[in-house]
């Protein structure tokens, strides 16, 4: 693992290097990027990085130096040779007082390049109870605020699934803790749309451009009848769902494999598209 702060790469990754007065570490004041590395090279760089600022603006932070932040993805990527790896990009509002009032401070930059093992082709998936709040002000937003994800996982993983599903508040499907949705009903493979309050996921986008995928908000109860049940993510890449709930799936199924190939062809030919 390679560590970036604030202009210097780490000699100790594990060395304490966060001001306990930032207000990413006391309040979770902070927006993030998890971007895949494929062969050394990040993935789908320039979307993410427009997502970090996206996220960045929708939190009132000052706008990330992109330049910068290039810079030190760079300087971590060639001190380890990755084959697969993720790279966490979090940016903060920097040191402030101890309570929700913001300081003057300069923003807090971390980059982190750590390797990575491949996802497993299926996995299984539970509905918890909490729903997503679509009109919440950080809706859609990759904020470091992920103590709910925390707590949704924690119940899934109790049920023995990986990933854990939200609906919204008006019980529609929403989005997994790391991961958008889709399923396949009647032949017609769907997805939440961005109204749904889901994040606005890169593997999302880039598979509407690559499949046909109708975009449609329903009730999550038509998860019980899907044929298919899709997780997409930048480490999950298109993963099939072998468990929904109590209910086991045929996975992958014919449209779950066609999205992998589709997304295994397109990332060969073009490691920013």
């Amino acid at each position: 693992m390679q560590v970036w702060v604030d202009g210097t790469v780490l000699d100790d990754p594990e060395a304490p290097a966060v001001r306990v007065v930032d207000h990413g570490f006391t309040v979770g004041d902070g927006v993030f990027e998890a971007v895949k590395v494929v062969r050394g090279q990040p993935f789908a760089l320039t979307r993410h990085l427009e997502r970090l600022q996206r996220s960045a603006a929708s939190l009132a932070l000052p706008e990330p130096d992109l330049d910068r932040v290039r810079g030190a993805i760079g300087e971590v990527l060639a001190r380890e040779e990755l084959a697969l790896g993720k790279l966490r990009i979090t940016f903060t509002a920097g040191p402030s007082p101890l309570g929700s009032g913001r300081g003057s401070g300069e923003p807090t930059l971390v980059v982190v390049a750590t390797a990575m093992d491949p996802t497993p082709r299926t996995t299984s998936l539970h509905l918890v109870p909490w729903p997503r709040n679509e009109r919440g002000v950080l809706a859609g937003v990759k904020s470091t605020s992920y103590a709910e994800n925390v707590l949704a996982l924690a119940e899934a993983q109790r049920h023995h699934a990986t990933e854990a599903l939200f609906a919204n508040l008006a019980g529609h499907v929403c989005e997994g803790t790391g991961s958008n949705v889709a399923y396949v009903v009647d032949g017609e493979l769907r997805t939440p749309t961005l109204a749904s309050g889901c994040l606005a996921g890169i593997t999302r986008a880039l598979l509407l451009e690559w499949a046909e995928v109708t975009e449609v908000d329903e009730p999550v109860e038509v998860l019980t009848r899907a044929d298919e049940i899709v997780l997409l993510s930048t480490t999950r890449d298109v993963q099939g769902v072998h468990r929904y709930g109590t209910r086991e799936l045929t996975a992958p199924g014919p449209t779950t494999r066609m999205l992998m190939e589709t997304w295994a062809a397109r990332e060969a030919e073009h490691l920013d598209p």
